[in-house]
């Protein structure tokens, strides 16, 4: 199989196109510049915190963000979060480390120990026995609660993500399968309804390029990254939406991208139908640390009451 644009040996076959090592690239940079710039996700004047763990897609993303920042000299930092997972998150840090000191990234790390007092391995038993709750559903409320939080105070004025095409599929059918219309409203190359202080603008330019391609883009720009999953993956809703998407793509190619691109249609109408519902009603803020939420306390800090967690305030 040669590359469609030269005679090379091709390294990827899609969307009907073979590429060689060097096209691959320039293809992944080029869609992930255009998804930046046409979508408005970084502007002059913004402070741009990278959400980062290690792992393939956030290299990837935070390859191209500070690319893209440089070229535009916007600023640029990472943030990781370490919810303390032995055997795995230490190892995806000490590889976010070597590639941040290559690439003259600064880094910033805040871990579940020093902010809610113990780490993910110590709190999941508890969870899963006493509250009946997946490890990945407190990973979930703790880590997009130090992100926002941590983005905030660092002073940053967009908060970038790593995810993928495949996980924007994933987030829209388990939405649509729990019947949660209103949280498929807040999906799209933008996270959110509406603006508020309390959060940092959350955005994804790698929204159009599959894992697949990430996968291999992190091969081969040679990112010394372990190409492993959270030990507590299998236990997610997630995981089970995500292979069966998976098996429906082996037999029809494309399908991932027909998920996506038929949400993108309907989600104007998503946003103006639930933006609506939502200014009718008063944006309360949490009793407890202020942040805003839907009640009088947040997710964040009900979850650390029923662990019965001791808040760190730094």
């Amino acid at each position: 199989m040669k590359c469609t644009k030269c005679d090379k040996k091709a390294v990827y076959a899609g969307q009907g196109q073979n590429y060689c090592k060097s096209h691959f690239l320039e293809y992944f940079e080029s869609k992930v510049t255009k998804t930046i710039s046409r979508n408005n996700l970084l502007e002059k004047g913004d402070k741009v915190c990278v959400a980062t763990s290690g792992g393939k897609d956030s290299l990837a993303v935070l390859y191209m963000t500070n690319l893209y920042c440089k070229k535009y000299d916007i600023e640029c930092f990472a943030l990781a979060i370490d919810e303390g997972i032995a055997g795995y998150r230490d190892h995806t840090l000490d590889d976010l480390r070597i590639f941040c000191e290559k690439y003259d990234v600064k880094l910033h790390v805040v871990s579940f120990k020093d902010k809610f007092g113990d780490t993910l391995d110590n709190i999941k038993d508890k969870a899963i026995t006493e509250r009946n709750k997946k490890p990945c559903t407190v990973c979930g409320i703790f880590r997009r609660t130090l992100l926002n939080r941590s983005a905030r105070e660092l002073g940053a004025t967009k908060l970038v993500t790593g995810h993928n095409l495949d996980d924007e599929a994933q987030s829209f059918m388990m939405n649509t399968l729990l019947g949660n219309m209103s949280h498929n409203a807040s999906l799209g190359p933008i996270t959110g309804l509406s603006n508020n202080d309390k959060f940092v603008a959350r955005v994804k330019p790698l929204y159009f390029m599959l894992e697949k391609e990430t996968r291999l883009f992190a091969l081969l720009k040679g990112f010394k990254v372990e190409f492993t999953e959270c030990p507590n993956i299998n236990m997610s809703f997630r995981a089970v939406i995500r292979d069966e998407i998976n098996a429906i793509e082996n037999k029809m190619p494309g399908a991932k991208n027909g998920i996506v691109n038929s949400f993108l249609e309907i989600l104007p109408l998503l946003k103006e139908h639930y933006r609506e519902k939502k200014q009718k009603r008063t944006f309360n803020y949490c009793k407890k640390c202020n942040d805003a939420c839907s009640g009088e306390v947040c997710n964040s800090c009900k979850l650390e009451e029923e662990l019965s967690l001791v808040k760190n305030v730094n």
